[in-house]
């Protein structure tokens, strides 16, 4: 059994880890719950405590990996103009999927109408963070303390350092190359690092969603039905219509090339829930089996995990027309324009809040008129929701760190066409490593 075990693909661990995990969640839910041993020893304790150290794992090189990729990126730039071309591209295609995601999101939700006849009340409170001022934004973009920046993963701030940095190695010329070197030796490690969480990611994620879906409330399901199919199916017209197109449109690449290329990182996005955590996945899959040049991958993922959301302004489109329809109060064309344009706009303006997506929400709420307690409505589902719209989120941008590659001629073609293009380099010989 465990020799058949290590002849299964990446892919097929971790779907079968979730798989498993899904049915032990569930056995124990409708077999154990409400048994304390359980609780505390099983569901809150081993999975927990494997789970928790899983995510930490992820979490523990994504600050490394941004620092390290990004100045190796920067400093192999040959001119300053050419970063100029990459931010002005990359952040143009973020805000455009952004405005058309909320913009679907919108117009299922008018046509399929989830709160329609639902006459919901709440009298739960919802206190959600404020989100900052625009200027204030800006401002913090800038490091005062990049050491501290690096100690609490900031990633905007980490960005903006590491290419100044990057720069400033390129300017130094020779007396730069070296330390050019080590970064470059730096990175090759951390990527290594990646490929070995990787390896170990079946058991994890195993155990993230057996706790999950042993504590989750299915009723909550039940009871939003209408509003979690609408809300799942806009998300998925938006990667099979909106993605495709604009990859094949732009870069001539195949659609499905790339979402079978793109299967672990979206189930370790799926499982973790978190943009941030999955960075070295989704940069490891860009470079290694996507063929994208580390120059690109190394300023595009990061950028994307803050500024990128299309998932979450999808949630907010059906979320907003959902909880005006369930308080039954109606909604002109200048307030969809308005919701619109405030999604799109607060995706970059509370990139760096913590709940994110129900901080953009009240914004949201707010600039239409709509109580900010409705929130309260579906925060039930929305942590199975969450993952969903994670995957989402990084499948974004890997698109469109494809479409700026392919434009900037940095994209291995035969290697985004190779099946089997970096499928050694996710698979680390423990065993071989330390007989050497």
């Amino acid at each position: 059994m465990i020799k058949i075990w290590k002849e299964f693909s990446l892919t097929s661990k971790v779907l079968t880890g979730m798989i498993a995990g899904l049915l032990t969640g569930l056995l124990l839910r409708s077999a154990f719950g409400g048994i304390a041993f359980v609780d505390e020893y099983i569901t809150n304790g081993l999975f927990y405590v494997i789970g928790q150290i899983f995510i930490s794992s992820l979490k523990m090189l994504v600050v490394p990996l941004i620092f390290t990729s990004i100045i190796c990126g920067t400093c192999s730039l040959t001119d300053a103009s050419t970063l100029g071309r990459l931010s002005v591209k990359t952040l143009g295609l973020y805000l455009f999927t952004t405005a058309i995601a909320i913009s679907l999101a919108i117009i299922a939700a008018v046509l399929f109408e989830p709160g329609v006849g639902a006459n919901l009340t709440t009298t739960t409170e919802f206190n959600v963070n404020e989100a900052p001022p625009l200027s204030r934004i800006l401002v913090q973009l800038f490091p005062a303390n990049p050491i501290g920046a690096l100690a609490q993963g900031d990633t905007l701030q980490i960005i903006v350092f590491a290419v100044f940095v990057g720069i400033s190695i390129s300017a130094a010329g020779v007396k730069g190359e070296r330390t050019a070197k080590l970064f470059q030796s730096l990175n090759e490690v951390m990527m290594k690092l990646v490929a070995l969480i990787m390896n170990i990611a079946p058991y994890g994620i195993f155990c993230l969603i057996a706790k999950l879906f042993s504590t989750i409330e299915l009723s909550a399901i039940a009871s939003l039905l209408k509003y979690f199919l609408v809300l799942v199916g806009a998300l998925i017209f938006h990667v099979c219509v909106t993605y495709f197109s604009l990859l094949k449109a732009f870069s001539g690449l195949s659609p499905i090339t790339f979402i079978r290329k793109m299967e672990d990182a979206i189930m370790f996005a799926f499982s973790t829930a978190s943009s941030n955590a999955t960075i070295p996945v989704t940069m490891e899959t860009a470079t290694m089996r996507l063929g994208v040049s580390n120059r690109i991958a190394s300023f595009t993922i990061p950028l994307g995990s803050t500024v990128n959301m299309d998932g979450t302004a999808i949630m907010q489109g059906v979320a907003t027309v959902f909880i005006a329809q369930a308080f039954s109060i109606h909604l002109g064309l200048s307030d969809y324009i308005t919701v619109i344009l405030t999604a799109t706009l607060a995706s970059i303006g509370t990139a760096g809040v913590p709940g994110v997506g129900l901080v953009m929400l009240s914004m949201v709420l707010q600039q239409v008129g709509l109580p900010v307690e409705g929130i309260a409505l579906i925060v039930g589902v929305d942590r199975l929701l969450d993952m969903v719209r994670t995957a989402v989120n990084i499948t974004g941008d890997s698109v469109v760190t494809c479409i700026v590659a392919k434009s900037e001629g940095d994209l291995d073609i035969d290697a985004f066409n190779n099946p089997n293009a970096g499928v050694e380099e996710e698979t680390i010989d423990l065993q071989r490593v330390y007989q050497k």
